[in-house]
């Protein structure tokens, strides 16, 4: 099985709040997309590859309902899984806490919303946790430990609920010299966190921090192969490519033996920056060219 995923991230926020959307109304966002997404991967259904490949698709929370409910009135013939932007590190237990998490995403709470995915350990996630932590006086040494327990934590709770994981990975600039050491003590606590729980499934996300966003120049299709055979010797787990994955590069990454699939976000880097679906199956088509090399 290969994976494509999309991590829609917050591209429903408008121009003129600072935001990259240019598709649709913010209201009408997320139904929107999940049409859109659906249709387009209708469109390449033709190719007996698709069916080897699953499409989760990241949304933000605000937009979950109705992009679920836009994706199961869908007649398309390809169904794109709905997932969520993380879960929190506790949740929702009969006899225990009933549901006092103000402001927080439970894993629970998902599940029943319709998600069968949620990604964890995004850099933004961990950079977030981190400054918190540093904000306290916290050592770096302890700051990396303690984000690392706390996304074990929300793996077992979204393993719990019955949600499949995408767990992300990546060096900073200043890291990619240790970059075998950094990735490892990332995968050490997942590694050991006695595999998958029922139906769910776990992949891992490398997406070099270094490498992402506009204006950032990805790593060769030559360097992501040797950084995806250090992380296949370091667990079991399927491997997407994320970090500036684009048409440009796709067909490229694709031809990576060693690559389970990709993790795509924004597909315009430069002009008019941001998420368009066009683009999206463009990349799909050609991610998929070189993968069948």
């Amino acid at each position: 099985m290969k994976y494509i995923f999309l991590n829609l991230k917050r591209f429903d926020i408008a121009s003129e709040y600072g935001g990259v959307n240019s598709i649709s109304a913010p209201a009408q966002w997320g139904a929107h997309i999940a049409h859109e997404l659906t249709a387009r991967l209708s469109d390449i259904a033709h190719s007996a590859a698709l069916h080897e490949y699953q499409f989760p698709v990241f949304l933000p929370e605000a937009h979950l309902i109705p992009a679920v409910s836009a994706l199961a009135e869908s007649e398309g013939c390809i169904r794109p899984h709905i997932g969520c932007q993380g879960v929190y590190h506790a949740d929702t237990a009969k006899g225990g806490n009933f549901g006092a998490f103000t402001t927080l995403r439970t894993a629970n709470a998902m599940r029943q919303l319709g998600c069968t995915w949620t990604i964890i350990g995004h850099s933004e996630e961990r950079r977030a946790k981190a400054e918190y932590m540093a904000l306290a006086g916290a050592e770096p040494e302890h700051i990396r430990a303690a984000v690392n327990t706390l996304l074990m934590q929300e793996v077992r709770c979204a393993r719990k609920a019955g949600l499949s994981v995408l767990f992300c990975i990546g060096e900073t600039a200043e890291e990619v010299p240790r970059r075998a050491e950094v990735l490892s003590e990332q995968l050490a606590a997942l590694d050991a966190d006695a595999g998958d729980a029922g139906n769910t499934e776990t992949v891992i996300g490398y997406e070099p921090i270094w490498a992402i966003g506009p204006g950032k120049t990805p790593p060769s299709a030559q360097e992501i192969a040797q950084t995806a055979r250090i992380v296949k010797t370091l667990c079991a787990y399927p491997l997407v490519y994320g970090g500036g994955l684009k048409k440009e590069n796709a067909r490229a990454v694709g031809a990576v033996p060693e690559l389970d699939g990709g993790l795509i976000a924004l597909t315009r880097f430069s002009g008019d920056i941001g998420f368009y679906p066009q683009e999206y199956s463009e990349i799909i088509q050609e991610y998929m060219k070189g993968a069948a090399v």
